[in-house]
């Protein structure tokens, strides 16, 4: 308890002004960032915005032999950067993800890969996953070194490649190939952030766990035939009945520490009262069936917080027109809640699809991680700075219902928080859609509230 006491004076003790210098810093690291493609199709290039980054770190100073682009796809480098302290402490992981969801001209208002600062907003593909925190943490970096700041710990930041999908030249593969660069006592990632709605600042959160993300082929086969001698005995029939029944099938509710958490810090600042009693009443040790089913239908993602979620997301059919289908398949993707096992909501599957002509099997592997326990002292810390920054919003542990690159980290030890202190609209959540956009106010209050987090995380 000192120890945390400690960091929330360290805390109240930086400097609340905004640094100018490092505003228009971050903004041009920013978008560098962003108009550099790095979505995995042929025009992405990871590697250049890796580059990019490790040429602004030596330039700024920091040594050569810290600094360090590495990976097996020579399109798709890692930046892994060292800023040395005193080693009093174990050191501290800096993560964030330089690769984004491919964009296509015809379907943005704008080029989605030309940074543009439009009506308070800044727009272009990766401006809130991730690059957002890429360039907050890159010139704050920065501006500490400028400042002559010495941590007590060294601060390791990691880009990485591959996060939203790829062949694994990410953060996987350097924890499996050089865990030794990324080490830490914690890491502070993505996966939290901050909600608010008509401009009110509502919750800031701290992600601690993240549900396993587990796609499953169904596939059913038929001999096939003319399609003027139709039979029922048809594959694409018996796929739609099966998943019509997925469709109609509610997984139970399930909640652990993280997000009974969530939903009784969430009540504390929902304006409908009708609302937040049903958050609290399922935040109980035994939730209330009820009050789940109104929060289920109010908002996919209260309804995805409290269960396993799976749905169709591709399908396929036939080989001619003029044929009966020989086969149909679909793929079912699933984001499983931490402790249930893939193998039993395979099982699941197969009884709810409810016919034995419809195949079920997992495709590739899933990688379950355990949650972060809710270190007193980054809880403590994000409390006091968002209580300085964000007057009235509260802190809250949430479960990612994604995946981020959090769960390689826990599966290598390194407890994960995502801490972000960006604020966005809970209701125009545009990451992996159109006109992606972060507010131009809330990117620089992110930016000053990393500072501090960092500063006081590392402070003697």
């Amino acid at each position: 308890m000192k120890y945390a006491a400690a960091l929330v004076l360290l805390a109240a003790s930086v400097v609340s002004a905004q640094s100018g210098p490092n505003d228009a810093r971050a903004r041009e690291i920013y978008k560098e960032l962003v108009e550099i493609n790095t979505s995995d199709t042929p025009a992405g290039n990871v590697t250049k915005a890796a580059d990019a980054v490790a040429a602004r770190l030596k330039a700024a100073g920091f040594a050569a032999a810290d600094i360090q682009v590495l990976g097996p796809d020579p399109r798709k480098g890692n930046l892994v950067f060292r800023y040395r302290g005193t080693g009093a402490r174990q050191p501290i992981l800096l993560l964030a993800h330089l690769d984004v969801v491919d964009a296509k001209r015809e379907d943005w208002s704008m080029d989605p890969f030309t940074f543009v600062e439009k009506d308070g907003f800044f727009y272009g593909r990766g401006t809130s996953d991730d690059k957002a925190m890429a360039s907050q943490f890159v010139a704050n970096l920065i501006r500490l070194k400028e400042e002559g700041f010495t941590p007590d710990r060294d601060l390791i930041l990691a880009l990485t490649a591959d996060e939203e999908g790829g062949d694994f030249n990410g953060a996987e593969w350097l924890v499996k190939n050089h865990k030794d660069l990324i080490d830490a006592e914690f890491a502070i990632n993505e996966g939290g952030g901050g909600n608010m709605r008509k401009g009110k600042y509502l919750t800031n959160e701290v992600q601690a766990s993240e549900k396993v993300y587990q796609d499953f082929h169904l596939e059913v086969t038929n001999p096939g035939g003319h399609s003027s001698l139709p039979v029922k005995d048809n594959a694409i029939y018996h796929l739609a009945a099966g998943l019509a029944r997925l469709s109609a099938y509610t997984f139970p509710v399930e909640l652990n520490e993280v997000t009974r958490a969530y939903f009784a810090k969430t009540a504390e600042v929902e304006a409908d009262p009708k609302l937040a009693a049903d958050m609290r009443a399922v935040a109980n040790a035994t939730p209330d069936p009820a009050a789940a089913a109104r929060l289920s239908a109010s908002l996919p993602y209260y309804n995805a917080m409290m269960r396993t979620t799976c749905v169709a997301t591709r399908l396929l059919g036939g080989h001619a027109a003029n044929a009966l289908p020989q086969m149909a398949s679909a793929n079912v993707n699933c984001r499983i809640l931490p402790g249930v096992s893939p193998a039993s909501v395979k099982a699941k599957l197969v009884e709810i699809v409810a016919d034995p002509k419809i195949a079920v099997a997992f495709v590739d592997e899933a990688h379950p991680s355990k949650p972060s326990p809710l270190r007193p002292d980054v809880m403590t810390l994000v409390e006091s700075l968002t209580k300085q920054m964000y007057p009235g919003a509260v802190v809250v542990p949430v479960m990612s219902t994604g995946a981020t690159d959090g769960l390689y980290m826990r599966n290598g030890e390194i407890p994960t928080y995502g801490v972000e202190g960006t604020f966005g609209d809970m209701d125009d959540v545009r990451a992996h859609g159109k006109d992606e956009r972060v507010g131009v106010k809330q990117y620089f209050e992110g930016l000053e509230f990393q500072y501090r987090l960092i500063k006081a995380l590392t402070g003697k």
